[in-house]
């Protein structure tokens, strides 16, 4: 990286006003390569054991391939991929032995040492770029509400209190094949700041409010209070929450200042 820099992070879980939790949420340090991070969130649907094996699943998916990837040599949009066709093969053939409907979202992102940054994503659950409290880039929802969107017929604002605004065209565990859809950050610097979270979450926030809370905050108290937040904005119908925030700050050198005299000088002589 072009400056010396370190990850400070957090994650955090809620099980919201629903009766179980179908989220996940994962951070990973590699095991072999300082400064490479991987993280992962997955929004579980399909019941109370549906949902739960199917996000499980994604997460089982992430460690295994992440312990064997090596930054040096391996590519890392492959990588993510590998992860959301894994992981959707395996929640299919969890539903043939079940006969249940699993399905999940994923997020995730991945950073490697030498400071760039890739994401992936397949359905609602969203990743954010912030830089210096502003919003950078967000992933875009593969949902109905996010077509009628993209397509001018209704605005952001509108989208969240939409009636079919849960309607996905697209996550990991249906008959077709999932979106697939990947972003690069070529260089990350210091006051950048990456959050993963899922719909509990980012339904109850704009852009400007994550972006204040991440900057002014550090990510453990950041994620602290977007739960609490979130939980009182949803008066007691919110979903399962779940968030990963990663924030990358400067490593500032600590330098020696001389101890002052103790005793000082008389004033110079007139």
């Amino acid at each position: 990286m072009s400056r010396p820099i370190r990850l400070s992070a957090s994650t955090g879980i809620h099980k919201g006003d629903r009766e179980y939790q179908q989220d996940q949420v994962l951070l990973l340090s590699h095991p072999r390569y300082n400064g490479c991070v991987l993280a992962v969130l997955a929004d579980g649907m399909g019941g109370r054991s549906g949902g739960r094996k199917a996000s499980d699943q994604v997460m089982l998916t992430a460690r295994q391939l992440f312990e064997r990837y090596s930054p040096e040599t391996d590519d890392p949009v492959a990588m993510l991929k590998n992860l959301v066709q894994e992981a959707h093969i395996v929640i299919r053939l969890t539903a043939i032995t079940s006969e249940q409907e699993p399905h999940s979202t994923i997020a995730a992102y991945l950073i490697n040492p030498r400071g760039d940054c890739h994401w992936v994503h397949a359905g609602d659950s969203r990743i954010y770029h912030f830089q210096n409290g502003r919003m950078m880039y967000r992933t875009s929802d593969h949902s109905y509400v996010q077509a009628l969107v993209d397509r001018g017929e209704i605005t952001e604002a509108e989208a969240n209190n939409h009636p079919h605004s849960n309607i996905l065209v697209g996550c990991l565990g249906t008959e077709s094949d999932p979106p697939i859809t990947t972003h690069m950050i070529h260089q990350l610097m210091p006051g950048d700041v990456l959050l993963a979270c899922s719909d509990g979450v980012w339904h109850y926030f704009s852009p400007t409010e994550l972006a204040s809370v991440v900057e002014s905050l550090s990510p453990r108290e950041a994620t602290e209070f977007l739960i609490e937040k979130a939980r009182m904005r949803a008066r007691g119908t919110g979903d399962n929450l779940s968030l990963v925030i990663v924030k990358i700050e400067a490593l500032v050198e600590e330098t020696k200042t001389p101890a002052p005299p103790l005793f000082p000088r008389p004033p110079a002589a007139a």
